[in-house]
């Protein structure tokens, strides 16, 4: 589970985020990334998990392994940044596509509003 303080909570941040932040795809995600210089507590993440993916005991325990994946993930991301991770379909591999995300889209991060596909 991720801590209060880094959870991504209202529509607004969302919306921010995945309009003009940084973008990584792959097969089964897409990673937004946007930095805000004001925001001053740890990187905040959220998730996007639509019911085209499956049922919800499928979506859920996607949540959660995701959750899993970004507590150990965290400290790659700047303290000011907003992260989304939009799920396009299951995978058994997103224990290994996430990480891969997160390093290429902070790699390429200076290109604000970019997309990076991997």
């Amino acid at each position: 589970m991720l801590p209060v303080a880094n959870r991504l909570r209202t529509s607004n941040e969302f919306s921010q985020t995945t309009k003009t932040g940084v973008r990584a795809t792959s097969t089964s995600l897409v990673l937004y990334v946007l930095t805000k210089p004001e925001l001053p507590t740890g990187p905040k993440v959220g998730l996007i998990i639509n019911k085209s993916i499956g049922g919800s005991v499928l979506r859920h325990r996607l949540a959660r392994q995701i959750r899993h994946i970004m507590r150990r993930e965290l400290e790659l991301f700047p303290k000011n940044s907003f992260v989304v991770v939009r799920v396009l379909r299951s995978s058994d591999s997103l224990a290994l596509e996430l990480p891969k995300l997160a390093k290429k889209v902070l790699q390429n991060g200076s290109a604000r509003g970019g997309s990076v596909r991997v």
